[in-house]
């Protein structure tokens, strides 16, 4: 039976450091055409949930403000027309908000079955990650096999599973990561060639090595001039963050005379329609993956929903490595 209330995590004040995170009651969503309400059992924790807690990333219009952008459980109700779904069914799902509570409302097109194998823990680690590679990596970085992958931030939850996914595709990766345990941590998970970027210089040594042809880029700053540096002709730069600054300054002539393409996008504010598009193509590609072994979810550390102040101050310690999820 489904309660009337039930536990979210809220910011007190609307905003603040992570000590900010209370949980508190509030009134259980129901799921409207189109949606299915999922009982959360758990929920992963991203960077974007602390810029929101921070006051930097409001939710897009109609989201809740509760933060939380992946989960996974089982299907408690089903509004109309939410047809692919039975109560019951364990799922994973992409949310524009409200994943750190004991239930969250979601687009029936935005879940997934949970892949065989997989705990709950595991499978919401999932979403947020593993869509954004796919639309950042495979669609606007169009990553072939045979092509080389740099990726920075080598044991976030983006890139462990950029490093992972790019290899399932039959590709070389070149991973960064500051010190030289994470370097380190980053070959264990399968990168051809790992760079301590806190006493190297990437780009030389990305050249040594003949270069990439994709960049994920979630630093930003000075990061950026050198990722053209390690380009090669007809390279592309996909930007999805930019931890250390977001105004830059750059050769324009560089990015023309190795015909390069700098892009990038978010993945929040996609409609619907897109995330579902992306979501259908996710589970015809990426589940596969999954379900054969090369790719697994890292499960850094798990807390209680109510140490939602704890988890957000492991993911900004920077000392993680891969996900950190809440469990109800």
């Amino acid at each position: 039976m489904i309660p009337e209330q039930m536990t979210a995590i809220a910011v007190e004040g609307g905003k603040g450091p992570a000590e900010a995170l209370r949980p508190e009651q509030i009134a259980t969503p129901k799921p409207s055409k189109g949606q299915i309400l999922i009982r959360v059992r758990a929920a992963g924790v991203n960077r974007p949930d602390l810029m929101q807690r921070q006051g930097f990333y409001p939710p897009p219009p109609g989201a809740p403000t509760t933060l939380g952008l992946e989960v996974a459980g089982e299907v408690a109700a089903l509004g109309e027309a939410a047809v692919h779904w039975r109560e019951g069914d364990r799922v994973t799902a992409l949310l524009g908000g409200g994943g750190y509570a004991e239930y969250a409302l979601v687009d029936a097109r935005h879940a997934l079955p949970i892949p065989a194998g997989l705990d709950f823990v595991q499978a919401a680690g999932l979403p947020e990650t593993v869509f954004t590679v796919f639309a950042n990596v495979f669609e606007h970085g169009g990553l072939k096999a045979g092509e080389t992958l740099l990726v920075h931030g080598a044991t976030s939850g983006i890139g462990v599973t950029a490093i992972q996914m790019a290899k399932a595709a039959g590709a070389r990766v070149i991973a960064t990561g500051r010190g030289a345990d994470k370097a380190a941590k980053a070959r264990a998970l399968g990168a051809d060639i790992a760079v301590d970027s806190s006493t190297e210089d990437f780009a030389e040594a990305v050249k040594a090595a003949g270069g990439c042809d994709v960049v994920l880029d979630m630093v930003g700053g000075d990061f950026v001039a050198k990722d053209l540096d390690a380009l090669n002709r007809g390279g592309r730069l996909v930007m999805i963050a930019t931890q250390a600054g977001a105004n830059v300054e750059i050769n324009l002539l560089k990015i023309m005379q190795k015909q390069l393409t700098l892009t990038g996008s978010t993945l929040r504010p996609r409609s619907a329609d897109e995330k579902a598009r992306l979501a259908a193509v996710v589970e015809a590609v990426v589940w596969p993956w999954i379900e054969s072994g090369k790719l697994t979810t890292v499960i850094d550390q798990t807390f209680p929903l109510a140490d939602a102040a704890k988890a957000h101050a492991r993911v900004e310690s920077g000392g993680h490595v891969g996900k950190v999820v809440l469990v109800t």
